[in-house]
């Protein structure tokens, strides 16, 4: 790749983690369509992941103040676990109906919170597992699980540190499960590896300028961001869909 090319992908890489810092999610959804206009697509998966943990581990460290252990625990483990469910079944279902409906649902559930500002959902213990772990099994087998994250957390009602801090800690738990399996089966040539000490720096970066937005937005406003946000994924997956069936 020529100084160009790298350098539009290291400003894409940096304005994708801070809106996925921001909004909790959607880090992956900007980067990797963009990371596949300049490299075929398993170098940019592997990049992707790795800017992505990046950027999760900044978040988590900026954001540590809001770690809810008890919130990790039921709500993050569960997510992990059926991961990897979802990444063994994924062959065996097709993917497009699915994504429609979880497009839809999320759109629906979106227009819904924002007009009725006092909806949320009982943080009990049951809901936890049962919000980690459908939004885990979605990531494995759709490779979207961000937003149903964002709008399960989002709706519990949780101050906005617990919430990006808990989706940090998350990414994290999944990213440092995936990327070595993808390291090891060799998908990142190694004529690729000086692109990592910079996307890890950029992760960094971007992650630490969210914060300082998401400090001075009123936590009212940030639900509704995220709402707002939710919302456009939730459009974007109807696309996807409909795209794969016609």
């Amino acid at each position: 790749m020529n100084e160009l090319i790298i350098l539009l992908f290291f400003i894409a890489a940096f304005i994708s983690i801070l809106v996925g810092t921001v909004a909790g999610f959607g880090m992956s959804t900007i980067l990797l369509p963009i990371a596949v206009i300049f490299m075929d697509f398993k170098t940019a998966l592997v990049l992707v992941a790795i800017t992505h943990l990046s950027g999760s581990l900044g978040a988590a460290t900026f954001f540590r103040q809001g770690l809810d252990k008890r919130l990790i625990l039921l709500f993050g483990v569960p997510s992990v676990i059926l991961t990897v469910l979802g990444a063994y079944i994924v062959i065996y279902v097709p993917q497009n109906i699915l994504t429609i409906i979880l497009g839809i649902f999320l759109l629906l559930f979106s227009i819904y919170s924002l007009s009725h500002p006092d909806f949320k959902i009982n943080a009990g213990k049951l809901n936890n597992i049962i919000g980690g772990s459908l939004s885990g099994f979605l990531q494995g087998f759709m490779g979207i699980g961000g937003p149903l994250r964002g709008y399960f957390l989002i709706s519990c009602d949780l101050d906005k540190t617990t919430y990006i801090a808990t989706l940090a800690i998350i990414a994290i738990l999944i990213d440092i499960t995936r990327i070595p399996i993808y390291l090891n089966t060799n998908l990142l040539g190694a004529q690729f590896y000086y692109l990592i000490p910079p996307l890890l720096v950029i992760g960094v970066l971007g992650s630490y300028t969210g914060k300082k937005i998401v400090n001075r937005i009123p936590q009212s406003t940030f639900k509704k961001i995220v709402l707002v946000a939710i919302g456009l994924a939730s459009l974007l997956l109807i696309y996807n869909g409909i795209h794969s069936v016609i």
